[in-house]
């Protein structure tokens, strides 16, 4: 019985195992006997809008993510009583601030530690629920 490989020898598609792209004893593309392979044909228009909109709705669903990280990153640095001249402390506050200004003293507490929970909570949560809510619409078109 003999050992030897039916595929041994260097061929077209052993191209990257060659220092050169086309080895000497290979077939170049013009002397291939398989047939040239021709570019896949174009995507139809349906699959390309449902690319966009799969991708509008990834965004949406970054967005809403990362608002409510920051609002939920100043909570935690809130409760835990970060120092509140730190810089980085300072940006979160700040951003947490711009992101909820809508919802500011909608819950008055006496206990500061809740009020800061209910208020930047809320909006949160509702960004969570929209922008997820939004970017399952768009990837259901």
């Amino acid at each position: 019985m003999s050992n030897t490989d039916p595929m041994a020898g260097p061929h077209a598609y052993d191209q990257y195992s060659q220092n050169s792209q086309y080895p000497h004893n290979a077939p170049s593309p013009q002397n291939s006997p398989y047939p040239p392979q021709s570019p896949p044909p174009p995507r139809p228009r349906r699959e390309r809008r449902e690319g966009g909109a799969r991708r509008t709705g990834l965004i949406v669903h970054t967005i809403a993510d990362v608002a409510a990280a920051f609002l939920g990153l100043w909570i935690l640095l809130y409760l835990l009583e970060a120092n509140q001249g730190n810089v980085f402390v300072e940006f979160v506050h700040g951003v947490a601030d711009w992101l909820a200004w809508w919802s500011q003293d909608v819950f008055t507490m006496d206990t500061e530690g809740l009020r800061v929970l209910l208020n930047y909570g809320l909006p949160a949560v509702i960004y969570l629920l929209v922008g997820h809510g939004i970017s399952a619409r768009l990837n259901r078109m």
